[in-house]
């Protein structure tokens, strides 16, 4: 039977342990071949569609050789609304986070092409202007991602630092969270993704993907989640400003975030 996009995941204490340890969480078989099989040319014809990106590789800054990026792909396609509004996955952040629902902040999908550089070190929330830690991110590669392809690849525990906190995607940010991890000595947990396999990683954990050396596409969508009762911060940078007004229009500084573009997708 294919595993559905309602149905629930056996989460086993020991990964929701895992989860506020390490900040992260990986998590075999969420999907079966079939089911990813269903969403994947939709998602993919839509990334293919959507994408502005088209300069050479060699003109590209460092975070535009990382990935074409494609955000709430679920206004775009009743299919990819399908995946995003799907109640299994926002039952794992639910549960990771211990809250009692999560709502969206907004989905997107990350195409690193083949020759595509590597993501630098880089924490999610520095962007996110939400009052609490309590959100976190699904990554979903559509296809199996040995490492030679760039998996996503975390520093265990990185997310109770405060450095490197203001930081956006940059050569700077790789250089300077590199010695700071280092300093820390903080585990780095780099491994390929099985096919339909997925991670889920907490807001500051800090994370990083290598260069795709392979001549296929790694392809991956992506969905954040946060409380459903999380309240918007003051931003503290340009980025979560544009944020703000892209992500959670109308939402109000102190208040619930709680707009047509924010539903609660669990419970």
């Amino acid at each position: 039977m294919t595993a559905g996009m309602d149905d629930a995941y056996p989460l086993a204490p020991e990964q929701r342990e895992s989860f506020a340890r390490d900040g992260f969480a990986r998590l075999p078989a969420v999907f079966d071949a079939a089911t990813l099989a269903r969403f994947r040319p939709e998602l993919s014809a839509k990334v293919t569609l959507l994408n502005t990106l088209h300069r050479p590789m060699e003109e590209r800054t460092t975070y535009e050789k990382a990935f074409l990026q494609v955000m709430n792909l679920w206004r775009k396609s009743e299919i990819a609304r399908q995946f995003v509004f799907g109640k299994r996955l926002a039952r794992i952040a639910a549960e990771l986070l211990g809250v009692r629902g999560v709502r969206l902040y907004h989905d997107q999908a990350l195409y690193k092409e083949p020759g595509g550089g590597h993501t630098p070190w880089h924490a999610d929330q520095y962007y996110w202007p939400l009052a609490s830690d309590r959100c976190c991110t699904v990554w979903v590669p559509l296809q199996e991602t040995p490492l030679e392809m760039g998996p996503l690849a975390f520093s265990a525990g990185s997310h109770r630092m405060e450095v490197g906190r203001d930081l956006p995607i940059s050569d700077e940010s790789e250089a300077e969270m590199e010695a700071a991890l280092e300093r820390a000595a903080l585990p780095m947990f780099e491994e390929p993704f099985a096919l339909g396999d997925v991670s889920f990683h907490s807001g500051w954990t800090f994370h990083r993907a290598g260069p795709n050396r392979t001549g296929r596409t790694r392809e991956v969508m992506t969905v954040i989640y946060m409380d459903a009762d999380m309240r918007l911060a003051a931003p503290r940078n340009r980025n979560q400003e544009i944020d703000r007004e892209t992500w959670c229009p109308g939402a109000v500084v102190g208040a619930a975030i709680e707009t047509p573009l924010n539903p609660v997708l669990y419970p």
